[in-house]
């Protein structure tokens, strides 16, 4: 990234990620704009559902990884108990060479979810920089603000701002960064698309923004009518540009009649973000650890469980100060998680588990003999490891045992192995010569 501020992210992973899901957001935002629903939020939660959708054989995976992981962790554990006090060299190729058979025989990866993670969090990372830049990524929603940015920047780039201690909104850009020289209109619609609607108000006022139109509609609201931009951002009637906390402050403000309904109404979106995160991590699978004396894994399961606890604490805390369309994005792929969790573990739930390593044992199978490599031998790899070190063993007790010889039995036994050795000498060879120089030494010596 270039500068804090930024319209579009050009990180060379985020980047390119960030304009696809772009267009998939404008694509959204322009159908619902075609059927009279010009609305961010809206267009939030059905991107949201959209890329989950897409996102679901990675999910399908990832959940089907753990529920199997569930029923294979007490053999995985059998055999690390099996080889807990074995570090020589043969024991250790046994052990691999039987936890690699157990995953084989489940049919999963020892990498499990990590693949499936590491592909889905660039994008998620990147949908959350489509959702907190609309403007950048939506044209007609950039295009609104970019009127006002440019009157902005044609009224007096030196013009005080009483929101701020900054002189204007076009200094505090060119504070943060230098880059915007060459477009600096895009600067101020970042800037613009991050104030709150009263901060808005004090702009709209100072620079006499309040009868800027665009298509032939007023951009900012007045007394009489609603302004493109507060449609934009109303949703259900909150404004998802604003923050949770700053409506609680604001509502402090209004006439009592509406004054807590507008504070819970603040709060709900907080509240619902913390319970649809709680439910979702109640939804995923967990490792039983009740009969594991793994102390590595009891502790990393108790890390699980406390982050299970701090996530939804974490997660109502962020809604709550960060404008609410982020609130509405958490909220949604919560519910949309939850959802394809119930699904995803009623069919993991009905899968046999036989039937899955019957197959699984097939298709490795398979590819082994493709590979042109014997699944027998590959099969008793382990066994043969472990018998390897108990025939080595035993060897060398036998041998312990074995009483030696005395110089009579070695004399017969070379007087043996002496004339077998003359007799089954083959003609022309080394042998047969030199049993005729030791029988011409003999007979020169009589």
């Amino acid at each position: 990234m270039t500068g804090i501020i930024l319209t579009q992210d050009d990180g060379l992973i985020l980047g390119p990620i960030a304009k696809v899901l772009g267009y998939l957001m404008e694509g959204i935002f322009s159908l619902l704009d075609l059927i009279g629903i010009p609305n961010v939020g809206l267009s939030i939660i059905l991107f949201t559902i959209v890329i989950y959708l897409l996102l679901m054989p990675l999910t399908i995976k990832q959940q089907k990884f753990s529920k199997l992981s569930a029923k294979m962790n007490p053999e995985l554990q059998a055999i690390q108990a099996k080889y807990k006090n074995k570090k020589d060299n043969d024991s250790m190729m046994a052990m691999n060479a039987e936890t690699q058979a157990v995953y084989a025989k489940y049919g999963v990866s020892p990498s499990g979810s990590c693949i499936q993670l590491l592909i889905q969090m660039p994008i998620l990372f990147a949908l959350y920089r489509v959702i907190q830049a609309m403007p950048a990524y939506v044209t007609k929603i950039g295009d609104t603000f970019r009127v006002l940015a440019e009157k902005i920047i044609s009224v007096d780039n030196a013009a005080f701002l009483q929101s701020s201690e900054l002189s204007s909104v076009v200094s505090a850009v060119r504070m943060y960064s230098k880059n915007f020289e060459s477009n600096l209109a895009n600067g101020v619609i970042d800037v613009l698309n991050k104030v709150s609607s009263s901060d808005m108000s004090v702009i709209s006022d100072h620079y006499d923004l309040s009868q800027l139109t665009y298509e032939g509609q007023l951009i900012l609201s007045n007394d009489t009518t609603r302004g493109l931009i507060d449609t934009y951002n109303n949703f259900l009637g909150i404004n998802i540009g604003n923050s949770p906390s700053y409506m609680v402050s604001q509502a402090w403000n209004s006439p009592d009649g509406i004054q807590w309904l507008l504070i819970i109404a603040a709060l709900i979106i907080p509240v619902l973000s913390a319970s649809t995160q709680w439910i979702n991590t109640k939804l995923m699978p967990q490792a039983d650890t009740s009969n594991s004396q793994n102390d590595q894994q009891n502790s990393m399961a108790q890390s699980m469980k406390m982050m299970n606890t701090m996530m939804p604490l974490m997660s109502a805390f962020f809604c709550f100060t960060l404008p609410a369309g982020m609130g509405l994005y958490w909220i949604s792929g919560s519910v949309v998680r939850s959802i394809q969790q119930i699904i995803i573990n009623k069919h993991i739930d009905k899968i046999d588990v036989d039937e899955l390593i019957k197959n699984n044992e097939e298709k490795r199978i398979k590819k082994l003999e493709k590979a042109g490599i014997d699944p027998r031998t590959v099969n008793k790899n382990a066994t043969l490891n472990t018998k390897n070190v108990n025939t080595y063993k035993s060897s060398m007790s036998a041998r312990a045992n074995v009483k030696p010889m005395t110089q009579e039995e070695k004399n017969e036994a070379m007087k043996n192995a002496t004339e077998y050795y003359n007799k089954n000498a083959k003609p022309g060879s080394i042998a047969a010569k030199a049993n005729m120089v030791r029988q011409y030494n003999e007979k020169n010596n009589k």
